[in-house]
């Protein structure tokens, strides 16, 4: 890895984000959070408060503060900037970070606030714990916007800066956009983009959260210079690569989050094909092909993603669903119980189980299960 040299601002009232030596000593979550919610922005619609994203303070000039987000949180309308200490601020210039989900924004305050330390992303790996930071989006049930931080790991890493390129778990809600992504030293990797949602087996209406996508924060910075923005850092410079098997993944996700079917199951296959242990892609290809109707295929693919991971708890539970609409009732308690011993903390499958109790006439069963899912 290129050595980096560490930058400091020279001139009196700019800050500028800086980037760490990467020593890695894990402070608490509930650190990680403090940092978080520092540097955490609201970014909300003028006119309608439903509609609202989240940002990261990044720079300060003066009394000029500079914020990073997601393109599709202010790609229309006018919005205001919600800052840690619940003041508003109207957003000017903003910029777009070469055609991706990125861009900058900017406010004026004469309120002191902390910018963000950007952590190396290069050094993220697979399975690291990761934690989005942001504000959920207010709905008529929870009038109340309150900061939140999820926890996660990383399940894939690209290798490319044409788009989303890091994956991980964390179940984030909507409205937590545009925010961090953080390690555990609480410095910024990542900018959170996208949830992966699925539709809900018993109900296509309702949306689960299977997992996230985000663009490393080095893809970011290297971008921040073609649309005039200094930060006062530079990220080591990029080697070209061929895509590897977590590229195609997250493409795969991508698309199947926005319904690009076919296009997903190309970008799985082209995956196992570069990586045939690749749990996640299976199971990511399962989705799909239960959503085109698939069953078979799609059993196939879960059932494929458990012999390579034995503990991935949410293939037992989806190949649960195929079983039970399939008519092997059995066979889906049998999924359901085990994506539960993996995992007593999903909600799902005891809700699903208790609904082929319910069938099967275990009344009792099925109670006990829908209010484990409750609670």
């Amino acid at each position: 890895m290129r050595n980096f040299t560490i930058l400091s601002a020279a001139l009196i009232g700019t800050s500028i984000v800086l980037i760490q030596p990467y020593i890695a000593v894990a402070i608490t979550q509930q650190e990680v959070e403090q940092i978080a919610q520092q540097i955490t922005v609201q970014i909300v619609d003028a006119q309608n408060s439903y509609n609202s994203g989240s940002g990261v303070i990044i720079k300060q000039v003066g009394n000029t503060y500079t914020v990073i987000t997601s393109y599709h949180v202010v790609d229309r309308g006018k919005k205001n900037i919600i800052t840690p200490d619940k003041q508003s601020y109207q957003i000017k210039n903003i910029k777009q970070l070469n055609k991706l989900d990125l861009a900058v924004v900017e406010f004026s305050s004469n309120q002191k606030y902390t910018v963000a330390k950007i952590g190396n992303s290069d050094k993220v790996e697979k399975q690291n714990i990761v934690y989005v930071a942001g504000f959920p989006g207010k709905t008529a049930a929870a009038p109340n916007v309150d900061f939140k931080i999820k926890d996660g790991k990383v399940d894939a890493k690209g290798t490319q800066d044409d788009g989303y390129d890091i994956g991980y778990d964390n179940r984030t809600s909507r409205g937590m956009s545009g925010g961090g992504v953080f390690n555990e030293q609480g410095e910024l990797i990542a900018i959170h983009g996208i949830a992966i949602t699925e539709p809900s087996e018993e109900n296509p209406e309702e949306k689960v959260i299977s997992g996230a996508l985000g663009i490393t924060i080095y893809s970011a910075l290297r971008q921040l210079v073609a649309v005039g923005v200094d930060v006062g850092v530079k990220p080591p410079d990029v080697v070209a690569v061929a895509p590897n098997a977590d590229d195609f993944l997250i493409k795969g996700n991508e698309k199947s989050s926005n319904k690009d079917y076919r296009g997903a199951i190309a970008d799985y296959s082209e995956a196992i094909k570069l990586d045939p242990n690749y749990a996640d892609a299976y199971y990511g290809r399962g989705i799909v092909r239960s959503k085109l109707g698939d069953k078979q295929g799609a059993m196939a693919d879960y059932t494929q993603a458990i012999k390579i991971n034995p503990n991935l708890d949410v293939a037992y539970h989806n190949r649960g669903v195929v079983r039970s609409k399939l008519g092997d009732k059995q066979g889906a308690i049998a999924d359901y119980t085990q994506a539960i011993k993996i995992n007593p903390n999903l909600t799902e499958p005891y809700n699903n189980r208790g609904v082929v109790r319910s069938e099967l006439g275990d009344k009792q069963g099925a109670i006990a299960d829908y209010n484990q899912a409750i609670k």
